[in-house]
């Protein structure tokens, strides 16, 4: 199997709220807004920051975006990665999270930051092996406020 990371642009934005909703369906918390991820919110967040799309042979599998934080210009923050469940437990999330870091790098950006759902602790263990470290003392300004405050974890770029 070929898989490709690629750059998304506006014309992509339908394709990555159908891949948010359908990733994150049985997987994500029914209370998570991004079940109702729309088209004009990923066009917006594509125009602030960007994205990027896994493929597997051309059809879109996966994505991924990230925002500049609302106070802070030198920091990213990533939102709504995620891998349809047919392509699930092949490691291809890695993918996503290492195309954002190469592309922060490039881009002169000195931190990025995610949040973790508190339903999803695993996933600590995980961003923590690409250098990823809990940041109690910060909060995720893309946080729902009808939802338990997530964990904040930031890496350094510089």
């Amino acid at each position: 199997m070929t898989f490709v990371v690629r750059p998304a642009d506006h014309e992509d934005a339908p394709i990555i709220a159908g891949l948010t909703r359908h990733a994150w369906a049985g997987k994500v918390s029914v209370t998570s807004s991004g079940h109702r991820e729309t088209a004009v919110l990923v066009a917006e967040h594509l125009r602030q920051g960007g994205g990027f799309i896994l493929a597997k042979e051309n059809e879109p599998i996966g994505s991924v975006r990230w925002l500049p934080h609302d106070t802070e210009p030198d920091c990213w923050e990533i939102l709504r990665m995620g891998v349809l469940p047919a392509y699930r437990g092949n490691n291809l999330s890695q993918h996503l999270l290492e195309a954002v870091i190469h592309h922060g790098i490039e881009s002169g950006v000195g931190e990025l930051r995610l949040a973790v759902r508190s339903d999803q602790p695993k996933l600590v263990d995980f961003y923590s092996a690409y250098e990823f470290e809990l940041a109690g003392e910060l909060e995720y300004s893309h946080a729902n406020p009808l939802e338990p405050a997530p964990l904040v974890m930031r890496r350094t770029l510089r």
